[in-house]
């Protein structure tokens, strides 16, 4: 009885170890920006929000202006996962290929909206901001959500839990670094941010 309890116990150990691996290979390729409790040593902090890892996620709930945290590296082809919450009245958003890392801006990067309530709905959360607008209306607040936003050359598409919303071909910005948003109202929160280069 003891020696099948051991081959038993052996037999869990590999099964582990196998389907561990399998898991591990699910994300290969992808590098981990932002994860929980990591908090975000990869990104500088820019504006007065009050950027910080609260119970194990990266959040902001209070601030001014317009802040960001900015990524310390660019890229120009990659695809991009985010896991955020957003409260209902947040504007936020996620910007990539930023021209000028000192000057985050709609103008000067392709911002994928978080802002449920934006003045123009059409372009609201699933957006990208001046370039692509979505129909129908996407809600994100109060839950949590997943960003897979995919840049090749000219081409971006933006899926929001699995829905594609926009579709873009621009060649105005080619590489740049990657910026989070928290504006002058709201809560947003990250728990998970990937980037796999192409």
């Amino acid at each position: 009885m003891k020696r099948l309890s051991v081959v038993a116990s052996g037999m869990l150990v590999v099964a582990s170890t196998f389907f561990g691996c399998t898991t591990m290979s699910s994300d290969a390729g992808w590098i981990t920006l932002i994860d929980g409790p990591t908090g975000f040593d990869n990104w500088v902090p820019t504006g007065d929000a009050n950027w910080r890892v609260v119970d194990g996620l990266v959040q902001a709930d209070s601030g001014k202006g317009n802040s960001y945290l900015v990524l310390k590296k660019s890229y120009g082809d990659f695809q991009l996962r985010v896991e955020f919450w957003a409260s209902h009245d947040v504007n936020s958003g996620v910007y990539i290929r930023c021209a000028d890392p000192k000057k985050v801006a709609v103008t000067s990067c392709y911002e994928v909206n978080i802002y449920d309530q934006a003045p123009d709905p059409a372009f609201s959360t699933g957006s990208i901001v001046g370039y692509a607008t979505v129909a129908p209306i996407y809600k994100a607040g109060g839950k949590w959500n997943t960003y897979e936003i995919m840049a090749k050359g000219p081409h971006l598409t933006v899926k929001l839990n699995g829905v594609q919303t926009v579709e873009l071909n621009n060649e105005k910005y080619k590489i740049g670094p990657i910026a989070l948003q928290r504006s002058a109202q709201g809560v947003v929160k990250f728990r998970k941010v990937q980037i796999k280069p192409l």
